[in-house]
């Protein structure tokens, strides 16, 4: 029997993004007259973007603003994404995992020049098999269409897989896809949370993990 895929999430996994995404998302509803607590943003990290304005604020917001904050985190975002750096260990998991015989597929709903800055930031277009951008999903997470993608993108449309990710949002997508996932603490989400969502094993870094595959189904 083949392997299963590796479907690993980028946004707070691979690349430490969650927090620049948190402080675009605060700009930007500010911008448009609305201030949030910070650490109130940061629990939807890890949701789809279509449906932050609606979680934080209230149908007539999203429904009169929506579009326009979501454009606006997008610009302010992409003014940061230079300082967002590869997670320790990044590479270097998507090397060994492609060395025993997975199918890695790099998990994103992200913009596609975000995914290209990160694929380039990681170096990675050589060692992922394939990789998903937001023109790959309908319905974002915690809807499973992320991760049905991801698995239609590796080798043989392998039903097999194992999801690694950083959030709550990242372990109900997988769930609902039927996928199991190993969790990370890079995104800022405490053990419990994790766990809660139905992570089967979390680790504290992407370093950690790789250091522990053989104890995973990613052996």
């Amino acid at each position: 029997m083949s392997p299963p895929a590796a479907l690993l999430d980028l946004d707070g996994t691979l690349v430490d993004s969650n927090y620049q995404h948190a402080l675009a998302w605060y700009r930007a509803f500010r911008r448009h007259g609305i201030v949030l607590a910070v650490w109130r943003i940061h629990r939807h990290i890890g949701m789809g973007g279509d449906q932050v304005v609606g979680a934080l604020t209230d149908e007539r917001t999203e429904r009169e603003l929506g579009d326009e904050i979501r454009a606006s985190e997008g610009e302010l975002y992409f003014e940061m994404i230079d300082e967002v750096q590869p997670m320790a260990g990044s590479r270097e998991l998507i090397e060994e995992l492609g060395r025993r015989g997975h199918s890695v597929v790099l998990a994103s709903s992200a913009k596609p020049q975000e995914v290209d800055h990160y694929l380039d930031l990681l170096d990675a277009r050589d060692l992922a098999d394939a990789w998903t951008t937001s023109g790959d999903v309908e319905a974002t997470k915690p809807e499973p269409d992320l991760v049905k993608a991801a698995l239609e993108h590796a080798d043989d449309g392998q039903a097999d897989a194992v999801m690694v990710g950083d959030t709550p949002w990242d372990v109900h997508a997988a769930r609902n896809a039927g996928v199991d996932t190993i969790a990370v603490l890079t995104g800022g989400f405490a053990i419990e949370e994790l766990e809660e969502s139905g992570a089967v094993q979390v680790y504290e870094s992407v370093v950690e993990l790789g250091k522990q595959l053989d104890q995973t189904a990613l052996r």
